[in-house]
């Protein structure tokens, strides 16, 4: 993953599938378009359902939302143009990075890319980094590092956002 730019990651926790619905709901919401969110994390950490919450966000339907696996990627048009990639069964990074999805990705309203850390190449300077990871039960700790100016400010929206309605949130950390 690239190094970021800023010195702080925020750490919590989303105590359901729900809440990590509503933290994608709330990222969503405050996109206001260009933003770049990479999704790392195993299979089962939250990564669709945090994208099924942001398209809400942007105004489509989440039950509209799949996890393009074998597709690689889908495209969905609400208030921004939400472009979700996965790139779970690609293995190869040359591979990935001949693909030509930056251009998708720079024509997307919001970008959102699951297991990008299997394709770096494809993340423009300045991202979103988003690590989930499952803990007990339906806990999951999120990790969010911004790499640049717009996406720290855009958490920083967000999270204000996700505050208002706090439950099911526990804020673990600011570095």
């Amino acid at each position: 993953m690239p190094k970021a730019g800023l010195r702080d990651t925020v750490i919590f926790e989303t105590q359901s599938p729900e809440a990590t619905f509503r933290l994608g709901a709330a990222f969503g919401a405050a996109a206001q378009g260009g933003e770049v969110l990479a999704l790392i994390g195993p299979l089962g950490a939250g990564k669709t359902q945090f994208v099924k919450g942001l398209a809400q966000g942007v105004g489509v339907p989440p039950e509209n939302v799949t996890s393009p696996t074998f597709a690689l990627m889908q495209s969905y048009a609400g208030r921004l143009l939400l472009t979700h990639i996965d790139l779970y069964r690609l293995e190869n990074p040359d591979e990935i990075c001949a693909l030509g999805l930056e251009e998708e990705i720079e024509d997307a309203g919001l970008a959102a890319i699951e297991w990008a850390d299997k394709g770096e190449c494809l993340l423009p300077p300045g991202s979103l980094i988003l690590r989930l990871k499952p803990l007990e039960g339906a806990v999951r700790k999120v990790e969010m590092q911004a790499t640049n100016i717009m996406h720290a400010a855009w958490r920083d929206r967000s999270l204000k956002n996700a505050a208002e309605e706090r439950e099911g949130f526990v804020t673990k950390a600011f570095k």
